[in-house]
């Protein structure tokens, strides 16, 4: 079965662009914030040399507001299945005194048409179960809950 992207929502009030090297120091305190969030000890050397080596090998797309507020991270990679490109929105976060304004959304839509450039077959994403805040926005832009899989993991 082949999923389709929905057409592109509405432009938002923000001004979203694509992160660079140069962008580092400002996505840092952000991206700290979105691991904290899910109850990660604070790291930003770590988080650094982790995002550094991220945007330096060209193996993420990242998206920030003008006003440093929010940033969304994407993974491109392959689906077996439907033997075509798929665009993960693996990180999505916006400060606490920013939600509620849009903010979310414009970084998806940016998000959803770079998966569209990208000609991947879904923009796929995932959140805590209790993230319920979250999950509504998902669902009021279009995307869909997946009942069909479940996600496992395995420390090696």
């Amino acid at each position: 079965m082949v999923l389709e992207l929905a057409p592109p929502l509405e432009y938002c009030a923000y001004m979203i662009r694509q992160a660079t090297l140069f962008d580092l120091e400002t996505i840092l305190p952000l991206f700290d914030a979105y691991r904290q969030f899910y109850k990660q000890a604070p790291d930003l050397d770590g988080a650094r040399v982790y995002l550094k080596a991220r945007l330096e090998n060209g193996e993420t797309t990242i998206f920030i507001d003008q006003s440093n507020s929010a940033f969304a991270l994407l993974y491109d990679t392959f689906s077996s299945v439907p033997m075509q490109r798929l665009t993960i929105l693996n990180d999505l976060y916006t400060k606490p005194e920013a939600r509620g304004q849009g903010l979310g959304t414009a970084l998806i839509q940016a998000s959803r048409e770079h998966a569209l450039k990208m000609q991947s077959v879904f923009l796929r994403l995932r959140t805590a179960q209790d993230n319920l805040s979250a999950q509504s926005v998902y669902e009021k832009i279009g995307f869909v809950k997946d009942d069909v899989y479940l996600t496992y993991n395995l420390k090696p």
